[in-house]
């Protein structure tokens, strides 16, 4: 019996947990869902009703994404090789960045200035690409957690205006996320599975996992 991770495929939370599970080969029931209609099962399982939610087969719960990433890498290293302070930057991420990325999308939602907001966030940016300067990943020597935690974030910042973004004198910070997004751990993670409703044949994610 495989664990059962409720998704949506464009959350940035949902794909780092996503992103963890395919590179520590962690197979699970994927069941993707509709935000203005999720499944009941999930709000049973973490009434706080956001994504991702993992269920263990004991029915245990984790529905924070970063428990999720640390679950997945629980059977090994948590990949920092080379890493010198990763908490400090996925706590800077999930906090300052992800506090400024909000309101820089969606300015209207919050009634502020989105420039004001771009400008905090991209200070936050020139920080990591001076470390990607010298280094191909946040983790220095190697593809670690601390990449899989931060990317979906810079991709959503770099989403929102790409022609602002790719204007940035930040070449370093630029590749990396490049390599990520023409990735095929990118792609295998970015499936299309149809909505999960009771009932439905599971999703096996990744596929070809057992």
């Amino acid at each position: 019996m495989l664990p059962i991770l409720y998704s949506f495929r464009r959350c940035p939370y949902a794909m780092r947990a996503r992103l963890a599970i395919v590179v520590r080969a962690r197979g699970v029931e994927l069941r993707e869902i509709v935000l203005r209609a999720k499944p009941p099962a999930m709000l049973a399982a973490s009434p706080k009703g956001t994504v991702p939610v993992l269920i263990l087969p004991d029915g245990s719960v984790i529905d924070e994404s970063l428990a999720i990433m640390r679950w997945a890498f629980a059977s090994g290293d948590v990949a920092r090789n080379g890493e010198t302070d990763p908490d400090a930057l996925i706590a800077t991420n999930d906090g300052a960045f992800k506090y400024h990325l909000d309101r820089y999308k969606y300015a209207d939602r919050y009634g502020v200035n989105r420039l004001e907001h771009r400008a905090d966030a991209t200070d936050i940016l020139a920080n990591l690409d001076q470390r990607l300067r010298v280094a191909d990943h946040l983790g220095r020597d190697a593809l670690s957690l601390v990449d899989l935690a931060i990317m979906p974030f810079v991709r959503q910042f770099a989403e929102t205006d790409r022609s602002y973004f790719d204007g940035l004198p930040m070449p370093g910070l630029q590749a990396w996320l490049t390599r990520h997004l023409s990735s095929r751990l990118f792609e295998r993670i970015m499936v299309r599975p149809p909505p999960w409703t009771d009932g439905d044949p599971p999703t096996i994610f990744p596929e070809h996992a057992s």
